[in-house]
């Protein structure tokens, strides 16, 4: 008999499916909220508990749902890997909604925040099937279950500028989906598989017979670039400032330190688990995503230097951390794979720390978003000053932060292949841009400005706002807390990371 925590993994996706449909029933926007911090909760626990199993006993396991087993039917694969993404990934979920509770019940109408918590909902199970799933074409299906949940998080606000970012992320996102999709076709076409190890299999016989190598190259080559568009990976990032900079504090945070990440990691299960890092390599695919990651660390960069409305420079960012998990991934060994893993988890907190601060600063500053308006916001909220402060450390890579210990992975991963002086160059050249433009953005709040511009911002402030706000401040503690942990306890992390990527293989 098989241990009954197999079935966390199912039970935790499920859950969120029925919070969602619990959520749609109910009138209380606020009463929702709860549901859905602890149908979060309640997840990250069971995927903790899983990831203890997993690496304790040293397996992987499938779940099939259904009677139907493979290559027919459905089913959830999960390893430590899987099973440590999930636990992060929900429990900063919940972190993110705390820390953007109070502008989300400003902005958003009352009659639509119960629709709110719906989505938040459907896209936690889109997060958590695209980690455990076992089978192509539901990637795809939550995919697009994820794409109408981010939508929906965009336009929250309800007002023009978001409704035109909304439509460039539809836009860009239906591209993403249609690309994955013809390269789902023309892969199910030549091996008749959609489950990933009958795929597997079959791949790995085209492998060696040499045949249908156009159409696999095409396959593969349509797959990825359609994970990259959904990811904004450069160029296909244009959508993305609109998108982070105009949403309420707690969708900026999702979308940028979530939604992002959960189709980089159905990239990786892809590239391990049924093409493998060797035909990827043969194909020249992961060249590919090498130059393009390594444009996006560059640009990215240099895009954010240029803003001074703090959300936009914060969605530049992610352009550029985002360079580098596909900086990982395109080194093309398991080395990568596994500084690209890490990195995840790095982006995973501190983008949703910096955006809940950017939040929390701009509302103890009369809402105002430019830099040269938030000047000495730090010490209206200290709590969100020393949150930014610690996610912007973190990104440019300082000892003892996470940021710091990923990018000795990737320059650690980047050593023993034939493109050494590249990657190296551009991650040194990418950290200096990263401190050009956090550096004065951390002078910008900590420095104060003259009595009377104080005075004037000041002005436009709500009592309401500059009051302390408990559920931001509790999040953005546990939230740096957790960088600290990456920073200094990263060993047992990159353990876990290594042995998952292991069983993937297998």
């Amino acid at each position: 008999m098989r241990p009954f925590v197999e079935n966390f993994p199912f039970f935790s996706i499920f859950l969120a499916i029925l919070a969602a449909i619990v959520t749609a029933a109910i009138r209380s926007g606020r009463i929702s909220y709860w549901i859905t911090i602890g149908v979060c909760a309640a997840s990250a626990l069971l995927n903790g508990w899983v990831l203890e199993y997993t690496y304790a006993e040293g397996v992987s396991f499938t779940y099939a749902m259904g009677r139907f087993l493979a290559p027919y039917g459905n089913a959830i694969n999960c390893g430590p890997l899987q099973a440590l993404l999930a636990a992060v990934f929900s429990l900063v979920m919940a972190l993110a909604l705390a820390g953007g509770r109070r502008d989300l019940f400003q902005d958003i109408l009352p009659e639509k925040q119960k629709f709110y918590f719906v989505m938040v909902n459907m896209l936690e199970a889109s997060l958590l099937a695209l980690t455990y799933t076992n089978d192509m074409f539901t990637g795809y299906v939550f995919i697009e279950t994820s794409t109408i949940a981010a939508c929906a998080l965009v336009m929250a606000k309800d007002n023009g500028p978001n409704l035109i970012a909304t439509i460039r992320y539809l836009f860009m996102s239906l591209v993403g989906s249609g690309l994955f999709l013809i390269g789902l076709t023309i892969l199910n076409s030549i091996t008749g598989y959609l489950l990933m190890p009958s795929l597997a299999e079959a791949v790995a016989e085209l492998r060696l017979s040499e045949s249908y190598t156009l159409p696999l190259t095409v396959a593969v080559g349509l797959l990825v670039a359609g994970l990259g568009v959904k990811s904004a990976m450069f160029p296909f990032h244009l959508w993305l400032p609109d998108a982070h900079g105009g949403a309420t504090t707690a969708s900026s945070a999702m979308l940028s330190g979530l939604v992002l990440k959960g189709y980089i990691v159905l990239m990786i299960t892809m590239m391990m688990r049924v093409f493998s890092l060797e035909l990827m390599g043969e194909l020249g695919v992961t060249n590919v995503i090498l130059i393009f990651g390594l444009l996006g660390m560059i640009l990215g960069s240099l895009e954010a230097m240029r803003e001074y409305h703090v959300k936009r420079m914060l969605a530049y960012s992610s352009v550029a951390q985002i360079g580098y998990i596909f900086m990982g991934l395109g080194l093309g060994t398991t080395a990568g794979v596994v500084a690209s893993c890490f990195h995840i988890l790095v982006h995973a907190c501190c983008k949703p720390l910096l955006f809940c601060c950017a939040g929390r600063l701009s509302a103890v500053s009369g809402h105002h978003k430019s830099l040269k308006n938030l000047r000495g916001s730090a010490y209206r909220d200290v709590s969100a000053g020393l949150g930014f402060t610690v996610g912007a450390l973190s990104m440019i890579g300082i000892p003892l932060f996470g940021g710091f210990v990923s990018k000795l992975y990737f320059a650690n991963a980047a050593l023993p292949t034939n493109r050494t002086v590249l990657a190296l160059v551009t991650l040194a050249l990418s950290t200096v841009l990263n401190a050009l433009y956090y550096v004065p953005a951390l002078l910008a709040i900590w420095v104060r400005p003259p009595a009377e511009a104080e005075q004037r911002v000041l002005e436009d402030a709500r009592a309401e706002d500059l009051a302390f706000d408990r559920s931001f401040t509790t999040a953005a503690i546990a939230l740096m807390a957790g960088i600290f942990v990456l920073g200094i306890f990263y060993h047992p992390i990159t353990d876990v990371i290594e042995a998952g990527i292991a069983l993937m293989g297998t």
